[in-house]
């Protein structure tokens, strides 16, 4: 512990004297800020305080030096390392509260005391010096609170416990309080709690007049009814595909694999315009049977049938990515057992693996009941009147009059229901043990499906994946035809005006191209981010027990909850200013992909890690190695499904995602995802189309990479024979 509290204490100290405190212009890599580190914003906090005068900066030295001398005073180790832990409190909440409260006017509260230390021309936000530094208070921290016996004495678990709780509470729950507050708002000013209790039970949201033939439902209920439909059957629809890859011998598995990830790597609004141009009025499929059987135009794809099948189809990838794993978990030898018992195929299914798959089906219900309240880009294009929470609160911050209170409102409604949910899956497994991998080598064979089980999932998962196939399809026909629905010449215009390169130059000169580059190397960037942070999360929730632990569980799940426009919106509020100040820049847009994105990431990492028995942990440490060796050599190789779900997940959405980052784009830092929504309100459906393939193609470019980088599990040995049929 010693070596390690020198070692942060180090860091934190060149961060201060070093590095500068304030954001640079052109950015800290670019290197700039070594030639003006005597300036105003280049200066490090060191130099900032001895001639430039701000005082206000210094007891954070001084913080530091105590440190220091209480490593070289001669006191008890245990002694030492709670007056650390206290001096490094103190910093971390002086630190961030002076860059809180001292902003680029000056002093927004304690103006006393900060008006005294000199802060009346105010201040920048932080820069790398101060985050730096905060980072060497916090592990400095971390580390002393082990050295007195907290969290096993496990430096390295509660650094991690730490660095999460931190990055979760600066990411997540402060800029989502900035607009949250806003429920409480009143409209002549000031906040009331009696005006938020009308506001937030108004029959427009709980309102169940459909339900007694008095009109039509509140946004919530509808959301309700939306979310538990979508959660169950994707979820039935995930396990089917998974059963089919793991139980059968379904000779066109890699093609299936394919169609199950397609609609996964989808730009926004694409499966609604497909759905739209195939089941509309006028759509083909409508036009076809309408003329074949005499059958009445409608309609009917506008609303919640159309709602539900856009999201079937975006939301059951989703649902096999994180069953998959779970399914391939369940050990053989249970199911041989069972079968040694005389039990039928059937029985071994009912009575052994499925309750084995609890966690995953859990897991994956709750992920489709989430993306589907919290979806807004397929309720927007086929809503018709349906009114769902997340369109409601897009409309009340974009719409002709924009009511942020309202919004907040509508937030709250729908983090309710994300907490009602959790709870109840919570309750549903309980604390019965999953583990089925054990570390004790088995047969490797699984039990086969029986004749109607295996039916079924035919009947059911082929079919879809058919019909995914027939959307798909008409996406890529679009993108070679003049004006999809009307006119249907061939042209490859619409590729060449995104996509046209100079050869005489070598100049990228088509008009999708910055946008293009801009997307996959932030998606690059946020990808393997996103995974560390929820595997890292799923660690610490299925391994390790400490103070707070469910509050910690439903904090993650948090920026999931709460849709993405409410969360860019917020982004814009409590990153705009100090003591953070992101907005313009592509640091903002990875933060909201890593942090919006990583439920997906701790779902499928608790599911993955619940069938891994505890004592493959104990033997580690028995054996001599710590947790972050435990972690690196016996728990990341068994976690390779986990990890590709991550990954694949994480690297898709922020890709795809829209509602998140439509408020953070900028000039310099333009998503496809904007640019797609651009063309669309141009009615530039081919060029939006042709963009939306060309990014289908990266994506799983992509994930056939991952794939054969991560490769697969391996759990038992190698057994050459297929399973009986």
């Amino acid at each position: 512990m010693t070596r390690t509290t020198w070692l942060w204490l180090l860091v934190g100290l060149i961060g201060y004297a070093i590095l500068p405190w304030y954001m640079v212009d052109g950015g800290f890599w670019s290197f700039e800020w070594l030639s003006e580190t005597v300036n105003g914003e280049a200066a490090s906090a060191l130099w900032a305080v001895l001639a430039l005068g701000r005082s206000w900066l210094a007891p954070t030295a001084l913080i530091l030096l105590g440190i220091a001398a209480a490593m070289l005073a001669p006191l008890q180790a245990v002694g030492r390392a709670r007056l650390i832990v206290g001096l490094a409190l103190v910093g971390l909440g002086y630190t961030m509260g002076q860059g809180l409260f001292v902003v680029r006017d000056g002093p927004r509260a304690f103006e006393a005391l900060f008006l005294t230390l000199g802060a009346e021309d105010g201040q920048l936000g932080f820069g790398a010096g101060a985050m730096v530094t905060l980072l060497a208070l916090l592990f400095l921290f971390t580390t002393n609170l082990s050295a007195i016996g907290k969290g096993r004495g496990d430096a390295f678990v509660t650094g991690m416990i730490g660095l999460i709780v931190a990055m979760v509470g600066i990411f997540v729950f402060f800029p989502v309080a900035h607009i949250l507050i806003r429920a409480f708002e009143l409209k002549g000013g000031g906040y009331s709690l009696a005006g938020f209790g009308g506001r937030f039970f108004a029959s427009d949201i709980w309102g169940l007049g459909c339900l007694i033939g008095q009109g039509a439902c509140g946004s919530a209920i509808n959301s309700v009814v939306l979310g538990i439909m979508t959660g169950a059957g994707t979820t039935a629809m995930g396990l089917a595909f998974a059963l089919i890859f793991t139980r059968t011998r379904f000779r066109a598995k890699r093609l299936l694999r394919v169609l199950t990830v397609l609609p996964i790597i989808t730009p926004p609004f694409v499966i609604g315009l497909a759905l739209i141009l195939l089941f509309g009025r006028t759509g083909t499929l409508t036009n076809f049977f309408a003329d074949l059987l005499g059958w009445e135009a409608t309609r009917w794809i506008y609303g919640f049938g159309g709602i539900y099948l856009a999201q079937m189809l975006s939301f059951t990838p989703i649902a096999f990515l994180v069953l998959i794993g779970v399914v391939e978990g369940v050990s053989p030898s249970m199911e041989e057992a069972s079968q040694t018992l005389d039990a039928n195929r059937w029985q071994t299914f009912r009575y052994v693996s499925l309750p084995l798959m609890r966690p995953g089906l859990a897991n994956a219900f709750l992920l489709g009941f989430i993306e589907s309240i919290a979806d807004f880009g397929n309720p927007l294009v086929l809503g018709g009147n349906f009114n769902v929470l997340s369109t409601d609160i897009y409309f009340s911050i974009v719409g002709t009059v924009a009511d942020p209170g309202r919004a907040a409102i509508l937030s709250l409604a729908l983090l309710s229901l994300t907490l009602s949910a959790f709870f109840v899956q919570r309750k549903w497994l309980g604390k019965k043990s999953y583990a089925t991998v054990t570390g004790k080598a088995d047969s490797g064979q699984h039990a086969t499906l029986n004749p109607a089980l295996k039916w079924t999932c035919y009947l059911t998962a082929l079919p879809w994946a058919a019909f995914t196939l027939v959307v798909y399809s008409m996406i890529i026909f679009g993108s070679f035809v003049k004006l999809w629905g009307y006119n249907h010449s061939f042209t490859l215009d619409h590729y060449k005006r995104a996509f046209r390169i100079d050869l005489e130059n070598w100049r990228w000169t088509g008009v999708a191209w910055d946008s293009y580059f801009t997307t996959v190397n932030i998606a690059s960037i946020a990808a393997p981010l996103t995974a560390a942070v929820g595997l890292a999360t799923a660690y610490l929730l299925v391994r390790q027990k400490f103070v707070g632990k469910d509050a910690f569980e439903f904090s993650t799940m948090l920026s999931f909850a709460i849709p993405g426009t409410v969360i860019g919106v917020s982004y814009i509020m409590a990153f705009n200013f100090p003591p953070i100040e992101l907005t313009g820049t592509g640091v903002i847009l990875i933060i909201v992909f890593v942090f919006r994105n990583m439920p997906v990431g701790v779902r499928g990492g608790v599911a993955a890690m619940a069938q891994l028995d505890k004592s493959l942990d104990e033997a580690s440490l028995t054996l001599g190695a710590n947790s972050f060796t435990t972690v690196r050599r016996v728990i990341l190789p068994l976690m390779g499904p986990a990890i590709m779900a991550a990954l694949t997940y994480s690297f898709v959405r922020a890709i795809t995602s829209v509602s998140a980052v439509i408020f953070l784009v900028s000039a310099r830092h333009n998503m496809a995802t904007s640019f797609i929504v651009g063309r669309v309100e141009n009615g530039e459906f081919g060029l939006a189309i042709a963009y939306s393939a060309v990014l289908i193609l990266t994506m799983l470019t992509a994930i056939l990479l991952l794939q054969a980088v991560i490769g697969t599990r391996k759990l038992r040995r190698a057994n050459r024979l297929q399973p009986a049929e």
